[in-house]
């Protein structure tokens, strides 16, 4: 797998990341794979109501910022101890569920090999000591050709700013037979010795065998992509969506 690396390590917001997923997936045939950290922003998915998942008010007195993204799924806080993963890849024939399994199993298979003893529960979690500390998303572009999955690995995020900045219902709590949302993540850090910069370090190690940096004309390309997400249209869920692209 190919190890996508940015020219410079500079944190940049949320927003480009998402829109250099877009670009890596238009330009790299082969898949993909990168790591990334944010400020503390909330991503929240396609087809969820802002308000109904965010603690707003919260998050614009914290400078927390609030983004949606392009795939569906439930709503998620990000921060510097949160590391963000991204995955492209060709659809082929494969079915959404294969995708998801065949990434996620190598993202635990990695974790374990570095003493983290997690699990793959559902379609998208990655569990460790019974409790989440991976959720992920999926969907497809060029013509359902290629797959974007992303995803959470939590390693020492503020569980309490999280357990703030989003307000998941009781009912959806209850699906997961937990009563909050602090009940059911965990950090790795807990379990762990390993900083950020080892853990991502090490993930990308287990994961690629191979890398490509950006160059320039994939980096304006993403400048340019990332102002879709920070249209107030979009944020605010008033664009249509093709159902077909993204699911």
């Amino acid at each position: 797998m190919i190890h996508i690396v940015l020219p410079d390590d500079r944190r940049r917001p949320l927003p480009f990341y998402l829109a250099t997923e877009e670009v890596v997936a238009r330009h790299c045939e082969e898949e993909c794979f990168f790591t990334w950290l944010v400020s503390p922003t909330v991503i929240f998915g396609r087809n969820q109501v802002m308000t109904n998942e965010v603690n707003v008010r919260y998050c614009r007195e914290q400078g927390i910022q609030m983004i949606r993204r392009k795939s569906g799924g439930g709503c998620v806080y990000a921060d510097e101890g949160n590391i963000m993963m991204s995955y492209v890849t060709p659809m082929q024939t494969d079915s959404v569920e294969v995708v998801f399994s065949r990434y996620l199993h190598r993202v635990a298979v990695a974790l374990r090999s570095l003493g983290i003893a997690a699990e793959v529960t559902g379609r998208n979690d990655i569990l460790l000591d019974g409790r989440k500390i991976s959720g992920n998303a999926l969907y497809t572009t060029e013509g359902r050709r290629r797959a974007i999955v992303h995803g959470t690995l939590l390693h020492s995020t503020d569980i309490d700013r999280m357990t703030r900045a989003i307000t998941p219902s009781a009912e959806k709590l209850a699906l997961k037979g937990v009563a909050s949302v602090r009940q059911r993540v965990t950090n790795i850090a807990e379990s762990v010795s390993m900083t950020v910069a080892e853990l991502r370090a090490a993930l990308v190690a287990q994961m690629c065998d191979r890398e490509l940096v950006a160059n320039e004309a994939m980096m304006q390309e993403a400048e340019t992509l990332m102002q879709d997400y920070l249209d107030s249209r979009w944020l605010e869920g008033k664009q249509q969506q093709s159902q077909e692209q993204y699911i």
